[in-house]
């Protein structure tokens, strides 16, 4: 790998370090931002959920504009705006400012984070190189987000806005650097017009659907409200697919969608992130209001996760090379699951030798193995010209699984404490969630794996050795 390509890599990682660190760090603060601003609980939410409506909702498109108007070009320019949301997200003194802050921030996010990933993908040839590189950019993301919750506790303790500033100067020295060593290379741009129509419809379902699904457990799931969002959204995603089969240049070309591994692996991420964000928020709620731990002592508690990613995150490369991303996804989904069987033995005095320890490095495995092979199978296949819309895709899957599967828990604790009054019978209920869906990811990877067995028994060429299954 030549050294520009390091140089390339390293400023890419830094940003999906900073996108992934964003959505979990201010997780922690949440309590001293609610006492500093005088916000309720349910204008609390919206400080996470503004960046997860404006990420989550925005990705598709900020995958294709990358393709579309240069992927470098893009990078920089949303690098610019997530740089400048973080110093208002840090200084404003009103709960809606903040909250409008967080949403900026989480639109600037969902066009650099398909943007690095297909500069990546057009940078590297596909292979053992590209490997390589996916599974540090990967590693970075997901050590980003395991590490957030640490580095929150720390700074919580000398006050809230420290969490939402330190991404300021980190934004800032990566455009510098990016505005150097990004190859030119990835201002070119795919054929085809601008498909404004796919773009408001995706758009619009896309915010419709996080916004109904956050708002969920307090309007009530069967509330004429949810239920009139949710056939609006069924609605706008039966026109979108209609207008993209009548497109002559679509925002998503639906034969994408044909091949299984991509399926698949889009799949894997809606099931990895979105059990592993309700796990994470049940957890801080278990340690924290339940056994009355510190900020930075639950940050720990995270800590075994997130040093297992960062330290074995330059060989996921290497083993996607020789065991295939296949396996290593099966093997990851069974850590996954095991980690959240594990923290079902929940009491009121924890074990950190028999239950926490050992269930945070599970988790450790499942995301260092899954979460690099996850993107190296959304992408593999995939035209040049269209890795920011494979990109997009992926995003997409991972974070509007998040928001669905979290309300999803949050509706499940509240029912199960009786209102607001949490027990351990509601805290178990809620990681049931998050298992049940560790296993159907399971059920899911495997049957894959099986596919891919099955058609090398039948004489079909195996032609790489990495190839996705």
């Amino acid at each position: 790998m030549s050294s520009s390509r390091w140089g390339a890599l390293a400023v890419l990682c830094a940003v999906i370090f900073l996108d992934a660190l964003d959505v979990s760090m201010v997780g922690v603060a949440l309590p001293a931002i609610q006492h500093d601003l005088g916000l309720s609980t349910s204008s609390l939410q919206w400080v996470v959920s503004g960046y997860v409506l404006g990420y989550g909702g925005l990705l598709l498109l900020g995958g294709r504009t990358a393709d579309l108007l240069g992927r470098r070009r893009v990078f920089l320019a949303a690098l610019g705006v997530f740089a400048v949301a973080s110093l208002l997200g840090g200084i404003v003194d009103d709960g809606g400012l903040l909250i409008a802050a967080r949403f900026v921030k989480g639109v600037a996010a969902a066009f650099t984070a398909p943007a690095a990933l297909s500069i990546i993908t057009t940078t590297f040839p596909e292979g053992p190189e590209r490997n390589k590189a996916l599974s540090i950019f990967t590693a970075c993301g997901a050590s980003g987000y395991s590490l957030g919750l640490v580095l929150s506790g720390l700074l919580t303790e000398l006050g809230w806005r420290w969490t939402l500033l330190m991404p300021v100067p980190v934004a800032i020295i990566a455009l510098v650097a990016a505005l150097k060593v990004l190859p030119r290379g990835a201002e070119e741009r795919a054929e085809g017009g601008h498909d404004l129509v796919g773009a408001v419809l995706i758009t619009a379902s896309m915010l419709l659907l996080v916004f109904t699904v956050v708002q969920a457990p307090e309007a009530g799931w069967a509330s004429a409200r949810t239920i009139g969002s949710l056939v609006a959204v069924a609605v706008l995603l039966a026109l979108f697919v209609l207008a993209e089969s009548r497109m002559r240049h679509p925002l998503v070309r639906l034969g994408i969608l044909r091949s299984g591994h991509i399926v698949r692996a889009n799949l894997g991420l809606v099931i990895l992130m979105g059990s592993y964000v309700a796990f994470q928020f049940v957890a801080m709620q278990y340690f924290q209001n339940l056994l009355h731990w510190s900020a930075l002592g639950t940050a720990l508690a995270f800590l075994p996760a997130g040093l297992l990613v960062a330290v074995t995150s330059t060989k996921m490369g290497d083993f996607a090379d020789r065991f295939g991303t296949g396996r290593l996804i099966v093997i990851g989904a069974a850590a996954l699951a095991g980690g959240y069987a594990i923290f079902l033995g929940i009491d009121a005095t924890p074990s950190l030798a028999g239950m926490v320890i050992p269930g945070m490095l599970l988790l450790g495995v499942a995301f260092a193995l899954s979460f690099p092979s996850l993107n190296i199978q959304a992408t593999n296949g995939v035209d040049d010209d269209e890795q920011g819309l494979a990109s997009g895709l992926l995003n997409t899957s991972g974070q509007v699984g998040g928001a669905i599967v979290l309300a999803v828990v949050t509706a499940v604790l509240t029912s199960g404490g009786g209102g607001e009054t949490l027990s351990i019978g509601s805290l178990r209920a809620a990681i049931v969630v998050s298992l049940v869906l560790a296993l159907v990811g399971l059920a899911i990877s495997a049957t894959g794996l099986r596919r891919r067995r099955a058609a090398v028994a039948a004489g079909q060429e195996e032609t790489r050795v990495y190839e996705t299954v």
